[in-house]
């Protein structure tokens, strides 16, 4: 039995993403800016005063304005590199997990559930960047009129997804050709079935033309 697959690509072309990232001199030196204890007090006998507001303080540097966007893209433990490769990934697993199931649902029972290939992002979540669906593209034995029907689902199943693969589209290629296969057995059987009437009745080829029911398929 020829068992065809009907896959999409497993590679994802996101940016790789260090199990460190986020956590580097920047991150820590925004930590220790945000446990700093801030103005210092000068306590006298009578009276507390505090002092000036620094001048960093009026005036950011690049350095200070730097430590405060690292902090920002740090929320949730993740920088905003981070985050863009989660929503890359999330938009290929829907539209992995579509290709495939549109795959299943269209080959019915000649087709197989289907099986995926994760990649982990950085919130560590499993996301499904390839897959692929198994089909049968084996004729049915001694019907070829089955075989045909058979086929033309194999066919259309292949070539669900919105944007078929090269390997949906060789899938397609077998069916046609296991179609048009069936289609040559099953005339073969057609004119054996004729000239077996044909002698049975005393009947020439050509009177047996002449007198040949007219047979309608799709």
């Amino acid at each position: 039995m020829l068992v065809g697959s009907l896959a999409t690509s497993s590679l994802f072309n996101g940016a790789a993403v260090s199990p460190t990232a986020g956590v580097g001199a920047s991150g820590a030196e925004a930590r220790r800016a945000g446990n700093a204890t801030g103005p210092e007090f000068a306590v006298g006998a009578s009276t507390t005063t505090t002092a000036n507001p620094s001048e960093e303080a009026l005036n950011p540097t690049t350095e200070s304005v730097n430590r405060a966007s690292a902090e920002r893209q740090s929320i949730n433990g993740l920088t905003e590199q981070e985050r863009q490769q989660v929503r890359e990934l999330a938009a290929r697993d829907r539209e992995v997990r579509a290709h495939e199931q549109a795959h299943a649902n269209v080959g019915g029972r000649f087709a197989g559930a289907p099986s995926y290939t994760f990649q982990r992002g950085p919130d560590g979540r499993q996301y499904a960047v390839g897959g692929e669906v198994s089909i049968d593209v084996s004729p049915v034995p001694g019907d070829p009129q089955a075989t045909i029907e058979k086929a033309r689902i194999v066919r259309r199943a292949a070539l669900a997804p919105a944007e078929p693969s090269a390997q949906d589209r060789r899938v397609a290629a077998e069916a046609t050709a296991l179609e048009q296969q069936a289609r040559a057995e099953l005339l073969a059987q057609e004119n054996d079935l004729d000239e077996s009437i044909g002698a049975s009745n005393g009947l020439t080829p050509q009177e047996l033309a002449d007198y040949r029911p007219i047979s309608l398929r799709a």
